[in-house]
């Protein structure tokens, strides 16, 4: 624009003064220079003259901030010991959780003041999204499915789809296994099975040597005892690790029903498969795990994960559908809630069971989780990273010298 202002106002007189064949040759030239329409040209050069660009004095009256640096530094800083939530949950978890972080003293490595806490609890869901932005833009990531059809039992497990009537009491439970095997499913690695109620949202993890039947026995057995209430419903994919008679008959031992979903149709599974996502992979990644030492590192961190994600991180559950101005289906979602708030509000524990599971927590900062998690993560990530990134670049060699060999026999032929 500055640019522009000192081209019209050296040729406004000039302009003014010349005959009609002229004024064209001054109008083609201030067009070619500046890139303005010709409409806009003319304007500016038969208008008053405008203000010199180094002259000009900015009278715009800028809006104050709303919100000052400290409550942004204080926002990312709680955002981080929160785990990275979205901001409609980071909403209703400062409630819960500055408390605790003011209590232990977790707020004292930023400069907090009285204002800038009462200025972080006035932001909107919206205002804290567009603030945590720039921090959020590395997390695309990628993974490897490892889901086998089974032929055996199939027929006789009932379906389940996404469009039955969702369960009103907590028990019915949804799993799911995510392999650990970075670039290839070569050998043998970690598996995790994630298990979720899908009225409740109490999810709880833990990773196994692989997909063998009495691996997954065991883990169910034990991620079972880890729930607040009795597993009524044990739904799954259609991956042999969970359609065996094994798997079966432990099941029917214990009065359980068990029901899969339709082949290739992932949304009968979108509960457990958005954990698999926003728990599994924000937590362990996508390194290949296939030792000892790396399989007790995970269950150790899904411990600590259980404990922030069931008692202090809340969650959003679909209960319905509306329209929208213009006809079209639209989720409604509640607001939301810890896990543990919705297992209390349900009234299926007596004052004893609530208490006991109460006491997990009793004494615990949540902070202190994220950072007992973070060094667990560092971890991992120092015993896998190498060894992924080597199998990785190996895997890509393959692949170059196998598609030079199709290109050979096809160039043959």
């Amino acid at each position: 624009m500055a640019a522009r202002r000192h081209v019209t106002n050296k040729l406004r007189t000039a302009y003014q003064k010349a005959s009609k064949i002229d004024r064209g040759k001054i109008l083609d030239k201030v067009v070619t220079t500046t890139g303005m329409g010709r409409s806009t040209a003319r304007r500016m050069l038969t208008g008053p003259p405008l203000p010199n660009p180094t002259e000009q004095i900015d009278r715009r009256k800028l809006r104050p901030k709303t919100y000052s640096d400290h409550s942004r530094a204080l926002l990312e800083h709680v955002w981080a010991l929160m785990g990275f939530p979205c901001g409609k949950y980071l909403k209703v978890m400062l409630p819960i959780w500055l408390p605790l972080l003011e209590k232990a003293g977790d707020l004292n490595h930023v400069s907090t003041t009285q204002e800038s806490v009462a200025e972080l609890q006035t932001m909107s869901a919206a205002t804290i999204d567009r603030y945590l932005t720039p921090a959020r833009r590395s997390m695309q990531l990628q993974g490897i499915s490892t889901t086998t059809p089974s032929p055996l039992l199939r027929n006789s497990i009932g379906l389940s789809k996404a469009g039955d009537s969702p369960p009103t009491i907590p028990g019915t439970i949804e799993a799911d296994t995510v392999a650990h095997c970075g670039p290839t499913l070569m050998g043998e690695f970690a598996r995790t099975l994630t298990m979720t109620d899908l009225v409740t949202g109490w999810t709880e993890n833990t990773s196994i040597r692989n997909n063998a039947s009495k691996w997954i026995i065991g883990a169910v057995s034990e991620l079972e005892s880890f729930f607040p209430f009795p597993m009524l419903v044990f739904d799954s994919d259609n991956g042999s690790e969970f359609i065996n008679h094994q798997v079966a008959h432990w099941l029917q031992q214990r009065d359980i029903e068990q029901t899969r979903s339709r082949p290739y149709n992932k949304n009968d599974q979108a509960t457990v498969e958005s954990k698999n996502n926003h728990v599994v992979r924000k937590h362990a990644f996508y390194w290949r795990y296939d030792t000892t030492t790396e399989l007790d590192l995970l269950n150790e961190l899904w411990r600590l994960v259980s404990l922030r994600l069931n008692f202090f991180t809340p969650t959003k559950k679909p209960i319905g559908f509306t329209h929208t101005i213009d006809g079209r289906r639209k989720r409604v979602y509640d607001s939301p809630k810890t896990p543990w708030q919705r297992v209390q509000e349900a009234g299926i524990l007596s004052p004893s069971e609530s208490a006991h599971v109460q006491s997990r927590i009793e004494g615990v900062n949540p902070a202190d989780l994220t950072r007992q998690i973070n060094r667990l993560q560092i971890r991992l990530i120092e015993l896998s990273q190498g060894k992924t990134e080597a199998l990785s670049k190996t895997h890509q060699l393959n692949m170059t010298s196998l598609e030079a060999s199709i290109n050979r026999l096809q160039l043959s032929k």
